[in-house]
């Protein structure tokens, strides 16, 4: 089990409005979803093997094209992975995801931590618009939009 805390242990209110405001904003432009999971700590020695336990745990294989895409933080652990359905990573492959990873710890290592994950959310979506564009009338938000917080 899981256990949730108050967004205010990572983010300001106006960090996580921007955050996931910008998560709306693209998920409005593709049939794919895009989740975050922060977590103070990975209780796992593998930072992927942890975004693949929330993944699954969230329950985001269901979607019905399997184009979801988890962003995982462990902040005080400095860990960050992309994990994405096969859906989506047949389509990008790992270059894709290794790519935006090296770019969010980029802006990271600058104390930017919220332009890190804005700026990833704007390069996953745009993949996600190109691969699975919005559908009108057949498309529906298929997850939460919120940030997931963790221990």
């Amino acid at each position: 089990m899981l256990s949730w805390f108050k967004k205010k242990s990572f983010l300001s209110d106006a960090d996580n409005k921007r955050i996931v405001e910008s998560l709306k904003a693209t998920e409005q432009l593709t049939s794919g979803e895009i989740r975050i999971f922060i977590e103070s700590k990975n209780p796992l020695v593998s930072t992927m093997d942890r975004a693949t336990h929330i993944f699954y745990k969230l329950q985001m294989q269901k979607t019905k094209q399997r184009n979801a895409v988890l962003l995982y933080l462990a902040v005080k652990d400095k860990e960050v992975a992309l994990f994405g359905d096969e859906g989506i990573h047949q389509k990008v492959g790992d270059e894709f995801w290794n790519h935006q990873v090296t770019q969010m710890i980029g802006l990271f290592k600058e104390n930017n931590l919220t332009d890190g994950i804005v700026k990833c959310l704007a390069e996953v979506g745009n993949a996600l618009i190109e691969k699975f564009p919005y559908q009108v009338g057949e498309d529906k938000n298929e997850l939460p939009d919120e940030i997931v917080f963790g221990k």
